[in-house]
């Protein structure tokens, strides 16, 4: 089965949003920061949008599928750092879906921040495939516009994995673990991978 990639745009939103929300709702992190499932099944969908809406999609590097089966958001070199009004726009719908654990959350972005590579990488900041349609090759075939990029025009590429068993399908696509976070305040582990570009 062939699967065509496309660029996302701002009329894939909300839709995007749920299925990036969907595929999250078993995600460490973020059952550590929005721990009832139920809650997580109203909130996730509406984070992922406002993410989409506030701070990615700007950029133009967010992949979808033809029929808007998974994501793969993406900044491009130097402009991974979420830009200060970006924050202030967000931050209501930050607050609703975070409620009580914004907290954390604020000092987990600090911490996992605190040790982003410096050296010039596409930076890869959210994958995720419609839970139902996971196995189909999804996610490889959202991930290999931006990583053909990195390759021909040899430039790194850098992930943190919020899941231990993502990191053998990101080592398959070249990624390779280089340390771990424990987040502040009880939170979970977290996988940095850095990949170099492929001759």
């Amino acid at each position: 089965m062939t699967i065509t990639v496309r660029k996302a745009t701002s009329s894939d939103a909300a839709e995007l949003g749920a299925v990036l929300g969907r595929a999250f709702l078993d995600d460490p992190v973020m059952g550590w920061l929005v721990p009832t499932a139920g809650a997580r099944t109203t909130r996730l969908p509406r984070l992922f949008a406002m993410e989409l809406q506030c701070l990615y999609l700007r950029l133009g590097e967010v992949y979808t599928t033809k029929d808007v089966a998974g994501g793969a958001i993406w900044a491009p070199p130097e402009a991974w750092h979420t830009a200060f009004r970006s924050v202030v726009r967000a931050m209501p719908r930050l607050v609703w879906t975070l409620r009580g654990r914004l907290g954390s959350a604020v000092r987990s972005v600090a911490a996992i921040e605190a040790v982003h590579p410096v050296e010039s990488h596409w930076y890869l900041a959210v994958l995720g495939t419609e839970p139902a349609r996971q196995g189909e090759g999804i996610g490889s075939a959202l991930l290999a516009p931006v990583l053909a990029r990195c390759d021909r025009d040899w430039i790194p590429a850098y992930l943190e994995s919020s899941k231990e068993s993502n990191v053998a399908f990101y080592r398959r696509l070249g990624f390779e673990v280089t340390g771990t976070i424990d987040l502040p305040g009880g939170g979970p582990r977290v996988w940095t991978m850095w990949r170099d570009p492929k001759p």
